[in-house]
């Protein structure tokens, strides 16, 4: 059985002058699916949460929630939770008390608050910590009081706000796999905000990228990388090659198309009306060229380019390679520190090999 539409947001506006405005924005979300909201920062991501959490009124639009209308409901009233960028715990209250407050709100009796507050710190590993204080918690920990806070509230949707901005690196790449096991645990659909582009392919089960107060493109993170449906979406997700170039040939073996310089690059078939205008642009990732001293062992592809090293920029488990085509187009290619590759310096001569299936061309 399909799952069912937990979340509907149809045609979201929020104006707060002619010239600012979020919007119209809509999406579904389904039961029990990790989606994220990325984008860069003054896209609208963050106005669109508060939209539905209710600490934004809508100019336009609507927000269901199971098929029930939200927008004309005040917060408390929407059965969402909200996990805040900054944790907004209480600095004088424990680590019990900051997840009890919700439920003292509601007045619920001491007995069930207790129980419900044990279990859900059972569930982000923080029984132990009951009686501390924010302060003396990690950065790590205080955002699990943060998550337990709302979970304890029983939300049907989950809402996260950046929430692993301030964590330092190891630390945020820890948090991120709780943080979706846990989601998975509980089958809690959840909606994410983040700027991060590796956090949202990590976490999410499809994500909306947002420009300019815009939805750009729904789609799974493998959609969203392999099939980015606009040269923004290509750009913002992951490294990239863009290159401007022209279709000379179509047929059924591939496309043809000759860059600005001259440079012809065979590409895989498109699709029928997947590309209307001849003026494209080339969107080439650099994990997908294949970097080889010239005349090396044959390796399949259709592309075979003579280049020049530029630069190499070392990154532990990866080296970046900047790369000047005889032609003069520059591209960047990222290789794994394997032996053959510990070799590479600048002003060494090599042979790119890019396979027809890996250019992909996107409309201007």
């Amino acid at each position: 059985m399909p799952p069912s539409i937990e979340l509907e947001v149809h045609a979201l506006t929020k104006r707060y002058s002619p010239q600012v405005s979020v919007g119209p924005i809509s999406f579904e979300v389904q039961e029990g699916e990790f989606f994220s909201l990325l984008g860069p920062s003054g896209c609208g991501k963050t106005t669109t949460l508060r939209c539905i959490a209710g600490f934004e009124a809508l100019t336009e639009g609507s927000i269901s929630l199971h098929g029930e209308r939200l927008d004309k409901k005040p917060p408390h009233r929407r059965d969402v939770g909200l996990v805040f960028q900054n944790y907004a715990l209480f600095p004088h209250l424990t680590v019990f008390d900051n997840v009890a407050f919700g439920l003292r709100l509601r007045r619920l009796g001491k007995a069930e608050i207790t129980e419900r507050v044990g279990r859900v710190l059972q569930l982000v590993d923080l029984a132990g910590m009951a009686v501390r204080f924010p302060a003396q918690l990690s950065g790590g920990q205080q955002q699990r009081v943060a998550i337990a806070r709302s979970l304890v509230l029983e939300p049907r949707i989950l809402m996260f706000d950046e929430p692993l901005s301030n964590l330092d690196f190891k630390l945020r790449i820890q948090m991120r796999e709780e943080l979706r096991n846990l989601q998975r645990r509980l089958g809690k659909t959840s909606i994410y905000v983040t700027h991060d582009q590796t956090e949202a392919l990590a976490l999410s089960d499809r994500i909306a990228v947002l420009s300019h107060g815009r939805i750009e493109q729904i789609g799974t993170p493998a959609e969203i990388y392999e099939r980015p449906a606009s040269a923004f979406v290509a750009e913002f997700i992951g490294s990239s090659n863009m290159l401007r170039g022209r279709i000379v040939e179509r047929g059924e073996a591939g496309t043809i198309v000759a860059t600005e310089t001259g440079l012809r690059l065979s590409c895989r078939p498109e699709p029928a009306g997947e590309v209307e205008s001849a003026e494209v642009s080339i969107l080439l990732r650099p994990e997908r060229i294949h970097v080889q001293v010239p005349g090396g062992s044959a390796v399949p592809g259709q592309n075979r380019l003579s280049a020049r090293i530029a630069d190499v920029t070392y990154l532990g488990e990866d080296l970046h390679l900047s790369l000047d085509l005889t032609g003069g187009e520059r591209l960047r290619a990222s290789v794994k520190n394997a032996n053959a590759a510990r070799g590479w310096a600048p002003a060494q001569s090599v042979e790119l090999v890019i396979d027809a299936a890996d250019l992909r061309l996107l409309s201007h």
